[in-house]
């Protein structure tokens, strides 16, 4: 081996904090040169040499794995110089820091990554590696978009980020990722909706996109991946949409298409998909029944609840002795089947209209069974009997989970789900991996897991009384060291009575570290007999640390008391007191709701006839509630702008339409009669390149504008989107804005007319409209005038009073925006120091502008000289 080789090793070595490398010259041929490790099936270290060049003298590292190792370094940028490098698998260890940019100089074919503590971006550069095959960064803290140039890797075959913080969608270029095989992007915030160019990718056999904040429906080139073997799609935003066509992927062996809003009936063709082991269908909108053509299916697992399936159970499915979850649909009459069916979980699933035919447990809500008088609860869950508090825990220790239900006197619980990627057998209850750092170590030595959906429910609790659910929480299957076990990211989402109560919820996060408990105290009424705690996965978190398989909602234990006084049967005095005062203040508000409603308080009378007028104009009305939800209540934060007018706000209204909100402030001069003018003549201007006015809000004191929102904050920048001004190319635009700043300097606005008008038109006309232009123009939003004394200046009824702007010779666009807002900033500094304020300008104007205004040289003074007396008025319609 090269000298300059083993200096390379050694300070890679160091790098990383390895101390498992023997280096030398000879490393390569020396037997404990490398110190090949292997054990417990996820620790590997080993490096592999190819000794042949230079007639078999020199030697070069070809491999390098060491997975599981716990390296405690940071990436070295020297693995770059390792020009024979062929794979490099740091899985499973405990390096931080970044990916260095260096590694785009690598020519590995594998880079494996996985189980780490890594962060920042994924460097454009690895887009370098055109011998790349295998990129797998699972299981990080990577955040930031993804880079594009990944596209330009072709020979790309699995690309694997899950567990990490992307966010921004998938890169458009990766449709040229022909040769994919695997791709996974679970559990990060990658938005948007699944592109179209999917269905480039043919050679792909696995697909995983749970947990993301990605929109539905799945598109329809879906079809076209013919060679899927695993299709996993979970948590999709976005409308309802139909069962996307899996016709042709006949080699299925596992499908999971969960929280995808799915209306329709289960495709029959699944039926003749022989390969399929795995089917998971829970939480759509699913109808009909489940199709005869399953019956000669050897499924493992067929996971159909949460949906609206009718119909009769069929008895195949009853006796198949497969797993098989069917809870929460709508079926309508079955075989009589007990509440414990072994590998079958049929928990509520028939309808109401099945009257008392069939078992409690399979009715909407799981009704108790008899007489309903329990007012407390305690479980001990995926452990034994214990005393904890002077309360006893009864135990909870079945270790059935992919489709099991469960009850007992008082109590019972459902679970549902596969782990993905478990070789060996699944874990629903698990004790403490480590030491418990609170009091109470008992009731947090043992806890209940589940891969998908876990509910346990209070049995015959007394109708129409409110308890205190406790929920005990310990995390206790990751390390609390510097090794990768303790990298683990366990999130999830807590319902009690169908009301989300946690959202990504982190147990370690939340407990300031691993093996310390916690609990969390939720007010509960319950109005029937049963009391629901659902905890469910919604994808986020790792799923592969410490190894394949440790994820989905995990519990402790369960209290539920009561907030009553249970000796009398009622509740207790300050119960009493406070349901008391609750009812009174909802008396009272629901009767200012009526009144309110019947228009009786809290509004002007809409018959005044200025702002009756706006209502009888063709615009659109909003409610005030509407834009409330749409500002979040006028929010700060969603202040985009202020003038004369009052604020502006950004909004988004409930079909996802964003739109501007423009205020009315107590402090604007502006009145009811300007209101319903602005109104009038914002909506009988129609044009492309005009802001549009989708409505009004007349309630109480408030006066609102609504508007479409433009994205960018200046109508110039506006501009260079918009093919206006004759459509003119943007470079063309910029240089024409730059000269109406020179020129109107110079007094020579006119120089901008179209030469091909000759003399045909009138000057006045023309230098009132370029001038307003300029105002429009006005980076600054205080500085440019409001719709209605554009129109005004327009119609020769106000002057126009352009602002003078100063050019500083640059020529970079961005550079001239800059020049604009500094310009105006000295506008507004003149305008202050001048003679007259700007209330009073406005009052000697007589009318209502939302920004002060800047003499200019070239201003037209009067209304009489503004106003175009000959026929070539034209030209205003042609201009704006």
């Amino acid at each position: 081996m090269l000298f300059v080789t083993v200096q390379v090793l050694q300070t890679i070595s160091t790098t990383l904090q390895n101390r498992y490398w023997n280096l030398s010259p000879r490393a390569c041929i020396e037997p404990n040169g490398f110190n090949r490790t292997f054990w417990e099936g996820n620790v590997y270290s080993g490096v592999g040499c190819n000794c042949s060049f230079n007639n078999n003298t020199v030697c070069h590292v070809t491999h390098i794995e060491m997975q599981g190792l716990n390296l405690t370094g940071t990436l070295p940028p020297e693995f770059a110089r390792l020009t024979h490098l062929q794979e490099l698998d740091l899985s499973r260890n405990y390096l931080n820091g970044s990916i260095p940019a260096a590694f785009g100089q690598l020519r590995v074919t594998i880079l494996s990554l996985l189980g780490n503590r890594l962060g920042g971006t994924i460097p454009e550069e690895i887009g370098n590696i055109t011998t790349l095959e295998e990129l797998v960064l699972d299981s990080n803290l990577l955040e930031g978009n993804l880079p594009a140039n990944l596209g330009s890797v072709t020979n790309l075959r699995r690309l694997l980020l899950s567990a990490n913080n992307f966010n921004g969608t998938i890169p458009v270029r990766y449709s040229n990722l022909r040769n994919l095989t695997t791709f996974r992007i679970d559990g990060s915030r990658i938005s948007g909706r699944i592109p179209d160019f999917i269905g480039n990718w043919t050679s792909l056999t696995r697909l995983d996109m749970q947990g993301t904040s990605m929109e539905g429906p799945i598109p329809t080139t879906i079809s076209l991946l013919r060679n899927l073997t695993e299709l996993r799609i979970s948590d999709l935003r976005g409308p309802s949409t139909n069962f996307p066509n899996l016709e042709n992927m006949t080699g299925l062996q596992v499908l999971i298409l969960r929280n995808c809003s799915i209306v329709g009936t289960i495709p029959p063709y699944l039926g003749a998909v022989s390969a399929l082991r795995n089917l998971e269908l829970t939480f759509n909108m699913l109808s009909g029944g489940i199709p005869d053509s399953f019956r000669p299916m050897t499924l493992n697992f067929m996971l159909l609840s949460h949906n609206s399936l009718t119909g009769e159970i069929p008895n195949w499915v009853l006796d198949s002795g497969r797993n098989v979850d069917l809870s929460y649909n709508n079926f309508t009459q079955s075989r009589q089947a007990g509440c414990q069916t072994s590998n079958i979980n049929l928990a509520a699933s028939h309808s109401a209209s099945v009257g008392n035919s069939i078992s409690w447990c399979l009715r909407p809500d799981l009704p108790c069974p008899r007489n309903a008088n329990y007012h407390t609860l305690f479980i001990n869950c995926g452990g034994g009997r214990i005393t904890y508090e002077g309360n006893e825990y009864e135990e909870n220790l079945s270790g059935e989970g992919p489709s099991h239900f469960e009850s007992h006197d008082r109590w019972a619980y459902s679970s549902t789900g596969t782990y993905m990627g478990r070789q060996s057998g699944s874990i629903f209850t698990t004790t403490n991996h480590t030491s418990i750092v609170s009091s109470g170590a008992e009731i947090y030595s043992t806890a209940r897991l589940s891969p998908s959906s876990l509910k346990f429910y209070g049995l015959c609790l007394r109708s129409g009384r409110s308890y205190r659910v406790r929920l005990h929480f310990a995390e206790i299957m990751y390390t609390n060291d510097s090794t990768f076990s303790s990298l683990g990211r366990r999130m999830f989402d807590v319902a009690i009575q169908g009301r989300v109560v946690l959202t990504d919820f982190d147990i370690t996060r939340e407990a300031n570290g691993v093996g310390r408990g916690i609990f969390r105290d939720f007010d509960v009424l319950v109005n029937g007999t049963t009391l629901e705690i659902h905890l469910y996965w919604t994808g986020k978190g790792t799923t592969a640390i410490p190894d394949r398989g440790v994820y989905g909602p995990l519990i402790s234990a369960i209290a539920i008391t009561p907030n009553f006084d249970v000796s009398t049967g009622g509740l207790s005095v300050g119960a009493i007191v406070g349901i008391v005062i609750s009812s009174f203040v909802v008396l009272v508000l629901l009767i200012l709701l009526v009144l309110w409603l019947g228009g009786c308080i809290f509004r002007k009378d809409l018959e005044d006839k200025e702002l009756r007028g706006a209502l009888e104009l063709q615009t659109g009305y909003f409610t005030l509630r509407q834009i409330k939800a749409a500002t979040n209540n006028f929010d700060i934060a969603n202040k985009i702008g202020e003038g004369g007018f009052g604020p502006v706000y950004k909004g988004v209204l409930s079909d996802g339409v964003v739109i501007a909100v423009k205020q009315l402030s107590a402090k604007s001069k502006q009145g009811n009669r300007e209101f319903v003018n602005e109104i009038g003549m914002i909506s009988a201007l129609q044009h492309p390149n005009l802001v549009k006015l989708f409505g009004c809000c007349i309630e109480g004191n408030q006066l609102l504008l609504i508007y479409e929102y433009l994205e960018n904050n200046s109508l110039a920048r506006a501009l260079f989107g918009k093919y206006i001004f004759y459509k003119i190319p943007k470079e063309e635009f910029v240089y024409l804005l730059d000269w109406a700043y020179v020129l109107q300097e110079q007094g020579n606005l006119l120089d901008l007319v179209d030469p091909i008008l000759g003399s045909n038109y009138s000057k006045k006309e023309a230098m009132r409209m370029l001038n307003v232009a300029l105002l429009c123009a006005n980076p600054s939003p205080t500085l440019r005038p409001s719709m209605s004394a554009v129109v005004s200046m327009l119609d020769g009824k106000i002057p126009v009073q352009a602002p003078l702007v100063k050019r500083d010779g640059m020529t970079n666009e961005d550079i001239r925006f800059r020049a604009f807002e500094t310009l105006s900033q000295d506008s507004q500094t003149r305008v202050s120091s001048s003679t007259f304020s700007q209330d009073t300008a406005r009052e000697q104007r007589g009318v209502s502008m939302d920004g002060p205004w800047v003499d200019s040289s070239v201003s037209l003074s009067s209304k009489e000289e503004t106003r175009d007396h000959g026929p070539e008025s034209k030209l205003l319609p042609d201009l704006i």
